[in-house]
């Protein structure tokens, strides 16, 4: 039988149901020709980095579309809304729970017409901001003079689920270009370099490093102690040498005057207690018998150090003293394992830098029998590596394509964080925004493409002349070969540069000159050119000085502040240029 009411009933129902499916997808445009249905919804609890990310989202958005978001802290209000950081309305649509304060890991998601951002409220909400303006929208933060806002009139809101914690815990660099630039380290995931406290959630700290000196100058003590010191072939050393580690009272005053630090700089999350920045280890024969039983330098060193810790354990409980395995000490120890409170700061000095760690390059085999060693004594494993030549910053150094593999082995190394050394005195280092850039997204996520990630940062940064910047970046990288091998110390007249190769990054930066688009651009594209410009002139020292490059090279480096090698300022550099321009050399 036919119910009229019925089929009444069921027709409303339909026409309700289709109502509601098209506000439903009408709602879902986020912004649309200048118009938006959505606000943004901070909890009233929210953390002083979650008000910025929701500020920031606010920014961008308006930016790129020209409409500006409401900011509201009504966790029950009507309407779409972008809900930022975790709540009570989190937790009842999604069941997750609260994540810790420090937890970088971030979801976000989008429930009905909502889309829901949470994390760790200290950064990981904040990151989660970021990564959905960065995944979903297109803005990146390549440079902190270089932010991409693409501009977009309309944005559907697409059905997301998407999760990501960090791949090591504690991630940073040194280049100067971005010294002190909190925000931009913000929002490339960078948190660690020195402590500090900011609307981005701060920074941990890793307090020092070559710290024997700092605690026991041997000019505060040498004259009347020069028992403290290192004994070298028979005589104690005043210089800057390392400590005597087995006199009970280096010991001592080791510990009360990093006590005395720690008490007066709390806010580090490790405090370094590690050799001074040379070989020169004491000879003496107790220090030989300590090194003796515990299998080496290294030994000698974690026996030290563990006395430390163990000292001011009870009194700063959650904090760490860290300590080097570096050239001398960078062999593990037997018999003897560093403390709970104890970071072993592995460093990747000695390495060839052509080949990933793991790749069987000869260079690379004992580095990697000290690394897996280590990952199995120590409790916490902090990496030390190098990304830059400290022989030559401007010159080319193709090292690319290294970074993301050694990131995976790092961690699967049980590495709690990795510090990328780079050019850290000055502005003009080879590809340093690049590089900065791209090492950072990897130690969050070293399963990126780093071409990928490369050909993002070019097309923004370089503009219309990004084609041809990256046709030299490749020209870079075939100078790897399987049977090359470079470290962090390489000159001019090594076998991976030839005029051949200058030559033809001339003709290529040429071309990217007169592409680019502004002053700005043809700037950036100056600094590359710098690159084979350096080398140039290196090579044929006497030769550039008569046909100008040296003249040219001189001005950029005066113009962009660069710096030749570590430790050399630039008025010497150019003075042992032209006379060794003079004599031929």
């Amino acid at each position: 039988m036919f119910h009229f009411k019925s089929f009444i009933s069921r027709l409303v129902l339909a026409a309700v149901l289709l109502f509601e499916a098209g506000g439903a997808e009408a709602a879902r445009w986020l912004f649309r020709d200048g118009q938006s249905k959505y606000q943004i919804v901070l909890s009233p609890e929210a953390s002083v980095s979650e008000r910025t990310a929701a500020r920031e989202l606010q920014q961008y958005i308006e930016q790129m579309s020209g409409v500006r978001l409401p900011i509201t802290s009504d966790l029950g209000t009507k309407g779409p809304g972008i809900f930022v950081g975790y709540s009570e309305r989190v937790a009842s649509l999604t069941g997750a729970a609260r994540p810790a304060d420090e937890d970088e890991s971030f979801t976000y998601r989008t429930l009905g017409h909502d889309l829901f951002i949470w994390g760790g409220s200290r950064r990981g909400t904040m990151y989660g901001v970021f990564t959905f303006l960065e995944r979903e929208l297109g803005v990146h933060w390549l440079a902190p003079k270089c932010t991409v806002v693409p501009e977009c009139r309309a944005w559907k809101l697409p059905r997301l689920d998407h999760s990501e914690s960090p791949y090591i815990g504690f991630r940073y660099h040194c280049y100067f270009v971005t010294d002190g630039e909190w925000e931009w380290g913000a929002h490339v995931k960078e948190n660690m370099r020195f402590t500090t406290q900011n609307e981005w959630g701060g920074q941990e700290g890793y307090w020092g490093c070559h710290t024997w000196d700092h605690f026991m100058p041997a000019k505060e003590f040498f004259a009347e102690h020069p028992e403290y010191y290192c004994l070298r072939d028979g005589k104690r050393y005043g210089g800057y040498g390392q400590l005597c580690l087995s006199n009970p009272d280096v010991l001592r005053i080791c510990t009360e005057r990093l006590r005395d630090f720690m008490r007066k700089n709390p806010g580090h999350r490790i405090y370094s207690l590690s050799q001074n920045d040379n070989q020169l280890f004491c000879q003496c024969e107790r220090c030989a018998a300590i090194e003796q039983q515990y299998g080496g330098h290294s030994g000698i060193i974690v026996w030290f150090v563990n006395q430390v810790a163990d000292a001011l354990r009870d009194e700063f409980p959650d904090k760490f003293v860290g300590t080097f395995a570096y050239q001398y000490s960078r062999q593990p120890p037997k018999g003897i394992k560093p403390r709970q409170n104890v970071v072993i700061r592995l460093c990747s000095i000695e390495c060839c830098f052509a080949h990933p760690l793991d790749a069987g390059c000869p260079q690379n085999e004992a580095f990697m029998r000290d690394l897996r060693a280590w990952a199995d004594l120590a409790p916490h494993l902090f990496i030390w590596d190098y990304i830059v030549n400290y022989m030559q910053y401007i010159a080319p150094w193709p090292n690319f394509q290294v970074l993301a593999p050694n990131i995976r082995i790092f961690g699967e190394n049980k590495a709690i964080g990795i510090f990328e050394e780079s050019q850290y005195q000055s502005t003009g280092a080879e590809f340093e925004e690049m590089k900065a850039w791209t090492v950072n997204q990897l130690l969050w996520n070293p399963f990126q493409d780093t071409d990928s990630l490369v050909s993002i940062f070019m097309d923004g940064f370089y503009g219309q002349a990004a084609p041809r910047i990256m046709d030299y970046y490749r020209l870079c990288q075939s100078l790897v070969r399987p049977d090359v091998h470079y470290g962090i110390y390489i000159n001019e007249d090594h076998e991976i540069y030839s005029d051949d190769f200058i030559a033809k990054a001339f003709a290529i930066l040429g071309e990217a000159s007169r592409a680019a688009e502004s002053d700005e651009v043809r700037q950036r594209v100056e600094r590359v050119y710098m690159q084979p410009l350096y080398l140039h002139c290196m090579r044929h020292k006497a030769e550039s000085v008569g046909d100008g490059k040296w003249a040219e090279l001189q001005r950029l480096m005066k113009k962009y502040k660069a710096m030749h090698r570590e430790g050399q300022q630039q008025d010497r550099f150019f003075r042992d240029f032209e006379e060794a321009a003079s004599v031929g050399k």
